[in-house]
């Protein structure tokens, strides 16, 4: 439970916050909040636990304390006031002022970015999953799939992940016809690229570089978030509310990843990884979707807890077997 301690605390103090803001009915709408970011990330606990245990201590300390502030008040505050403010045209202050007191200007202008956002997080998140779907190793979970003839063929392709992934980009903007829309998928792809051949310049000896690996976490948060910042104005408008709700789920993410990294969940429940992975590109197909259909964030939540939840119970099942 020490892991959670602070989490904990944090809430405690968010939802007195949330008293102040709007009372009982805030208090309500911030827990749903927490629900909502924790759902749409516990699969990012995953992952980000995997990039963890192939850190430096140190950079996995700085990820800790640096990481905090960034992804409570940089990706669920900040973030969307700058797109806000970059669309708008209007000053930093000018936007909070206008998030303050016109919240439906500010959740129209947000919203009128979506198919954008969307379109660079579920490209970034894509790539995660090829990366893993694509990469050799030696557990299989969906060995119907994973180890078939066709992704044996398609494993053999240099650059697989990025052919397959320019080839949606361009897919995706025949079906849009929007400009915008592909760019920001191709810059969401060039991010995840540039980031790997960072990590890959930096790393030794199988440690991943500190900094490239810390960017990379980071990029992966904003990708889960975006999902949370912006269907959390279908529970409330109050900007610091949904700070609140979507920071504390972020604590508890946070906490999840320690926990994991210490007790080394991950190899000893062993299709964790794969769910998550299974969970990252499913969301990330229901990013690209959202582009031009309503999904509901209920939905996405569900679908990665209920695949982790799957894959751990199989790795649990696979444990006692293993051990009669």
């Amino acid at each position: 439970m020490r892991y959670f301690y602070s989490s904990f605390v944090i809430m405690a103090m968010g939802l007195i916050a949330s008293f102040y803001l709007g009372g009982f009915t805030a208090i309500y709408i911030t827990l749903l909040l927490i629900l909502l970011e924790v759902s749409l990330s516990f699969d990012n606990a995953v992952v980000n636990a995997k990039v963890l245990e192939t850190m430096d201590p140190v950079w996995q300390k700085r990820f800790i304390v640096f990481g905090i502030p960034i992804a409570v008040f940089g990706m669920r505050l900040l973030f969307p006031l700058a797109i806000v403010a970059i669309v708008t045209g209007m000053g930093l202050m000018e936007t909070l002022q206008v998030a303050m007191n016109e919240p439906e200007r500010y959740e129209a202008v947000l919203k009128s970015t979506e198919t954008t956002i969307f379109a660079f997080g579920g490209a970034f998140l894509l790539m995660v999953f090829l990366d893993f779907f694509f990469e050799e190793r030696e557990i299989k979970w969906v060995k119907l799939v994973e180890n078939s003839k066709i992704v044996e063929k398609f494993s053999s392709v240099a650059n697989i992940e990025l052919i397959l992934a320019i080839m949606i980009g361009i897919t995706l903007g025949h079906i849009t016809g929007s400009f915008g829309v592909m760019m920001a998928y191709m810059y969401g792809v060039l991010l995840h690229s540039l980031l790997n051949t960072v990590d890959d310049f930096l790393s030794t000896d199988t440690v991943r570089s500190g900094i490239a690996g810390f960017i990379y976490l980071e990029v992966l948060d904003a990708s889960f978030s975006f999902d949370g910042v912006i269907g959390a104005f279908a529970l409330t408008s109050n900007i610091f509310i949904i700070m609140i709700g979507l920071g504390v789920g972020a604590m508890f993410v946070r906490s999840i990843t320690l926990y994991f990294v210490e007790h080394k969940t991950l190899s000893q429940f062993q299709y964790l990884e794969h769910g998550a992975h299974y969970a990252i590109g499913i969301l990330a197909c229901i990013m690209l979707m959202k582009i031009t259909t309503h999904i509901s964030e209920a939905v996405t939540g569900t679908i990665g807890i209920a695949l982790i939840a799957i894959a751990f119970l199989h790795s649990v099942w696979e444990n006692k077997t293993r051990n009669r």
